[in-house]
């Protein structure tokens, strides 16, 4: 059985993160992944959709049970973190939640993180359990005051060597580099997992930081890569995306499955790049980018200052057609990965399937030495 200090830090049986994927809920997902031994990850984005896309408002709060009309945002977050809670008892999985950092970002993450902490102390059960903080989209410094003083194993996703080293001096406990060929919201630039995570490893990696490979990794030859590279782990969306467990619309799932060679492109997303399932549409959001925002394809950041916000309401309009199942203007993000994605397995199956995998290419590994 393989096991690495991903597990030993957390809890968890496999070394693998499935990822929180927002502003998309992933509550029915999260508990499910973690009552199959690897780590479940809430996304927690959805909870800022109200004013802009109130349908993915209504999604989220209702994956936990809560009413978009009638309860406050802190109790949405709460039912959501409970039904996990008790989701996973019997198994006594392991979960934690993504929250976006960044300066846009900043009071929706002090409410989720702050509600994290509150529910946390009134329960010991939770505190047990719940016991990972994955930041993300932006900078983790400002937040090291607040969490390292808890007892949180806290994780951030970046892109580059020099973002690495800035969580390392906020003292994150797991560095997840994320590749460019991950899906939806992608790095200004276009660094890819074979070169950025041994990159990171070597610079940041030592007894007290780990570090965890993201973006294309969606199987037993992805993860074993990784650990053979020295990570500690692999977080997948894509792949978990696409399982019968998953809270995403089958038209959303089913796209994944479908996803042919060199089926995804970047364009214009809600952050910055996003990487998107190859479509009509997406193939139009695209060619619009490449208009009004061409720093997504120069490598150079704008913001919603600057660019045409007919991307942006293009993209939400994209976005709430998949949820009402209009396949002509939904437009579906996924990594490169999707295109390695061949079923929509249950969760405790696809884990299994991986790790399985994973032992048989790691035991032959020794050969190549004979």
């Amino acid at each position: 059985m393989i096991k690495s200090k991903l597990c030993d830090i957390t809890g968890i049986k496999y070394p693998i993160i499935q990822a929180g994927m927002g502003p998309f809920p992933t509550t029915n997902l999260c508990i499910a992944s973690a009552n199959a031994g690897v780590l479940g990850i809430l996304s927690s984005s959805g909870i800022a959709s109200d004013a802009n896309q109130p349908e993915i408002y209504g999604v989220f709060c209702r994956s936990g049970g809560a009413d978009p009309e009638k309860d406050s945002k802190e109790t949405v977050l709460r039912k959501i973190f409970q039904k996990v809670l008790d989701g996973t008892k019997e198994s006594q999985g392991i979960f934690g939640v993504n929250v976006m950092v960044s300066a846009e970002m900043r009071e929706p993450a002090e409410l989720i993180i702050g509600t994290m902490l509150k529910v946390r102390e009134e329960d010991p059960e939770m505190k047990k359990r719940f016991k990972v903080l994955i930041t993300s989209a932006g900078d983790p410094l400002p937040w090291s005051d607040v969490i390292k003083k808890t007892d949180l194993v806290w994780m951030h996703v970046m892109p580059s060597v020099k973002a690495a080293l800035r969580c390392k001096k906020a003292g994150v406990d797991v560095i997840i580099a994320s590749g460019h060929e991950g899906g939806f919201h992608t790095s200004w630039e276009p660094v890819h997992s074979m070169v950025l995570l041994p990159a990171v490893i070597d610079a940041v990696a030592d007894e007290n930081t780990l570090v965890v490979g993201t973006g294309g990794f969606c199987d037993g030859k992805t993860l074993a890569a990784a650990l053979v590279m020295g990570a500690a782990g692999a977080q997948m969306g894509t792949r978990f995306l696409a399982t019968e467990e998953s809270d995403f619309p089958p038209l959303w799932k089913q796209a994944v499955v479908d996803t042919p060679d060199r089926g995804t492109l970047v364009a214009r997303g809600f952050v910055g790049p996003a990487r998107w399932i190859k479509n009509p549409r997406s193939q139009e959001h695209a060619k619009n980018t490449l208009e009004k925002s061409p720093g997504v394809y120069l490598g150079i950041p704008d913001d919603y200052s600057t660019i045409d916000m007919s991307l942006i309401d293009y993209e939400n309009e994209s976005i709430n057609a998949v949820y009402k199942g209009d396949k002509e203007k939904a437009m579906m993000a996924a990594g490169e990965s999707a295109q390695r994605v061949t079923d929509m397995p249950k969760v405790h199956d696809l884990v299994q399937r991986i790790m399985k995998e994973t032992e048989e290419i790691l035991r032959a590994v020794p050969r190549l030495l004979d």
